[in-house]
């Protein structure tokens, strides 16, 4: 059995949507990040850099969301969760490695800093977040999913930092028309839904 170490509403939701897409068989195992749960011995002998997401499979552990994602979409192809074109493929995958290693950082430094920034560096921070979801609202995302008409394992990892976004206020509906759309009509899929029911959490509303 697969089994996929998450923290409620963080990052590892991304790849939580992706088991319930692909109908997987999976185990969810949470990690309470607030309770430093990713700091116990048990769970960094799972995944020694202490943050999730982790999956534990019969070969060894991997990690990141940008990898976890397509592995799980790879073994069930039949649900077209990843292009079948390779030149597709590798745009999906430069979106998940920029969501990853560009937004999310920008997004935590923001909302999850401790202490929380103030003054002007959160107006930098903010203007950080806000810059990189312009580039995603007016570049990346081609329109209804992000890769076109297609949806892939990318949208729920867009979702994600998008439901941050919604929470924290940033997401407004006249800047960020195409994201807000994107964000509503994923949280509508019933994958998704049953991922946000799973970590008992619920959706976002615009």
């Amino acid at each position: 059995m697969l089994k996929l170490y998450y923290s409620p509403g963080a990052c590892a939701l991304a790849s939580h949507i992706a088991f319930e897409e692909a109908g997987a068989d999976y185990e969810g195992v949470k990690i309470d990040l607030k309770k430093g749960e990713q700091k116990t011995p048990e769970y960094l002998a799972v995944n020694p850099a202490g943050v999730t997401p982790a999956l534990e499979t019969d070969h060894g552990v991997l990690t990141e969301n940008a990898v976890i994602m397509p592995w799980i979409a790879d073994r069930h192809p039949e649900k077209n969760l990843v292009p079948k074109d390779a030149f597709e493929r590798a745009k999906m995958d430069s979106f998940n490695g920029w969501a990853g290693a560009s937004l999310h950082p920008a997004l935590g430094r923001l909302m999850f800093s401790r202490p929380p920034l103030d003054g002007e560096a959160k107006e930098a921070a903010l203007k950080t977040v806000k810059d990189k979801l312009a580039l995603a609202e007016q570049h990346l995302l081609k329109g209804p999913f992000v890769m076109g008409d297609q949806y892939t394992v990318a949208d729920g990892y867009l979702s994600v930092f998008t439901r941050w976004s919604r929470q924290a206020g940033i997401l407004d509906a006249g800047d960020y028309p195409k994201l807000n759309a994107h964000l509503d009509a994923v949280q509508a899929r019933p994958a998704v839904q049953r991922a946000l029911k799973a970590q008992g959490i619920e959706p976002v509303d615009g």
